[in-house]
C-alpha cells in the first residue's frame, strides 16, 4: 500500500474483471423469513410458489343472463322461443332443473344443474315464464373453475422479485405470506475529517455520500445503517470497519485514494484482503474492494459523481448476489447525442446527459463528462451515456442509451 501511495496507480483493473472479484469473493446470506404479502413488495422469494387454490374456485357465469340446461333451449328462435320456468337467482343457492332458469349475474357461481349461460338480450321474462330467443350450447358463457389459476400450477420460481401485481396473485389462490430471502444488512461509514452535516465552516464540507448511498441501498433492496462520520484516523477507522462486520456488506465513502489522508486501503489491508485499488472508469477510478473476516468491504470514492457511479457499478451487483438474486440490467431510453462525448482509450467513462424532446426526436445533451465533484451534474441529469473501454469517444449525432441509474431495482 506504502508503495501505491509513493506511486499513484500504475495499474487500473477493467470494471468487469473488478466486478467478478468483488463477486467472486462474497457468498450470498441464504437467510429467508416468511413474510405477510403487505410486507412482501419488492422482496426476493426464496423458494419456488405454486397456488394451493384454483382461481377461481368454482364454474361461473362469463355474462348476465339466466342459468339453464342448454337441452332446454335446443331449436330456440325467434319466431319458436324456448319457455322455460324462472326458478329463483343464484345469489339464493336456487338450483336448475329440467326447463329450469336460475338469474345470474357476470362473475355468479354457476347453480347446480346448470351447464350454460342464455345472455339477458336474448330473452324475456313474462311473470314466471322465461322466453329463449336463442339456443346456447353446453359451457356457452360459462367460465370454468381454475380458469385464471389451476390448484398445484407454479406462480413465481425462486429468485423473483415480487411486484403489485404479484402480491394480488398470491392473495387470490389463498396465500397470505411468502418465503423471501432477508434483505442484506449493509453498514454505511462516511469518512474524511473535514466532512460535517450541517453548517459548513470554511474547510468544511456538508456529508451527502452517505446519505446517498444509504438510500440506494434501500432502493435496491437493503437495509442501510447509516453511521456516524468518522475522521481520517487509522485506528478510528480500522474500528469503524471491525463494528460493521456483523452486516453482510460494509460500504465506505471517501479515503479510498493514494492522498496521505486515504487510509481506507491500508486498514482494509491489514484486516484483510484489498482485492482491487483503482478501476479503468470514469468518473471515480479510486475506488477499492476488498473482504475482511468473509465480509465484503466497498470503499468508494469521496467526490459525489464518482461515488454513485461506483456505487451503482459494484455496490449495486454485490447486494443483489448477497440477496440471493441476479441484477437486472439498467433501463435505457435511446436518445440522439446532441454533442461529442470523449473518452480515455480503455477506460469505460460515464456521461451525464439531460434526455430532450425535439421535433418528437429524444436527444441526449452532456451536462458533464468530468467533474466528478459536481453532484448537481448527475442530480438534475436524466441518466448518463456508457462509453466503452474500446472506443475514445461518441461523435455528435450518434444515437445512444441513456442508462436511468436510479431505476429501484
Amino acid at each position: 500500500m506504502h508503495d501505491r501511495k509513493r506511486s499513484g496507480f500504475k495499474t487500473r483493473t477493467r470494471v468487469d474483471d473488478a466486478r467478478e472479484r468483488l463477486l467472486g469473493a462474497a457468498a450470498p446470506h441464504g437467510r429467508t423469513a416468511r413474510v405477510d404479502l403487505a410486507q412482501a413488495d419488492a422482496r426476493t422469494l426464496a423458494e419456488r410458489v405454486t397456488a394451493p387454490n384454483p382461481v377461481p374456485g368454482y364454474d361461473r357465469a362469463a355474462m348476465d343472463g339466466w342459468a339453464v340446461r342448454a337441452a332446454d333451449t335446443f331449436g330456440a328462435s325467434a319466431r319458436s322461443p324456448a319457455v322455460l320456468r324462472v326458478a329463483g337467482e343464484a345469489e339464493n343457492d336456487d338450483p336448475v332443473g329440467p326447463s329450469d332458469a336460475v338469474r345470474v349475474h357476470t362473475g355468479s357461481a354457476l347453480p347446480e344443474g346448470a351447464d350454460a349461460v342464455v345472455m339477458i338480450e336474448e330473452t324475456e321474462q313474462v311473470g314466471d315464464e322465461l322466453e329463449v330467443f336463442d339456443a346456447v350450447t353446453e359451457r356457452e358463457n360459462v367460465g370454468d373453475a381454475d380458469e385464471d389459476v389451476a390448484a398445484g400450477q407454479t406462480l413465481f420460481e425462486a429468485g423473483h422479485r415480487l411486484r403489485p401485481s404479484d402480491l394480488g396473485l398470491l392473495k387470490s389462490v389463498g396465500l397470505a405470506r411468502v418465503p423471501v430471502f432477508e434483505q442484506p444488512t449493509v453498514g454505511v461509514v462516511p469518512t474524511g475529517e473535514e466532512l460535517v452535516q450541517f453548517d459548513p465552516q470554511p474547510g468544511e464540507v456538508i456529508e451527502t455520500n452517505g446519505l446517498t448511498v444509504s438510500s440506494l441501498v434501500s432502493r435496491w433492496g437493503g437495509v442501510a445503517t447509516y453511521r456516524d462520520v468518522v475522521t481520517d484516523d487509522f485506528e478510528a477507522l480500522r474500528a469503524a470497519i471491525q463494528r460493521d462486520l456483523t452486516k453482510d456488506v460494509v460500504v465506505t465513502t471517501g479515503g479510498s485514494s493514494v492522498g496521505e489522508r486515504d487510509l481506507l486501503p491500508e486498514v482494509i489491508d491489514e484486516l484483510g484482503e484489498v482485492l482491487v485499488h483503482g478501476v479503468a472508469l470514469k468518473p471515480g477510478h479510486p475506488v477499492a474492494l476488498g473482504v475482511v473476516e468473509e465480509t465484503p468491504v466497498v470503499s468508494l470514492p469521496g467526490y459525489p459523481v464518482a461515488c454513485i457511479v461506483n456505487a451503482v457499478q459494484f455496490l449495486r451487483p454485490l447486494l443483489k448476489h448477497v440477496g440471493g438474486t441476479d441484477c437486472p440490467p439498467l433501463p435505457t431510453q435511446e436518445a440522439r447525442l446532441a454533442r461529442k462525448v470523449s473518452s480515455e482509450p480503455g477506460t469505460r467513462t460515464f456521461a451525464r446527459v439531460e434526455v430532450q424532446e425535439e421535433e418528437g426526436e429524444r436527444i441526449a445533451l452532456p451536462t458533464r463528462t468530468s467533474g466528478s465533484g459536481i453532484l448537481s451534474s448527475v442530480a438534475l441529469a436524466d441518466g448518463w451515456v456508457v462509453v466503452p473501454e474500446s472506443r475514445e469517444g461518441i461523435p455528435e449525432g450518434e444515437q445512444v442509451a441513456v442508462e436511468d441509474w436510479e431505476w429501484s431495482a
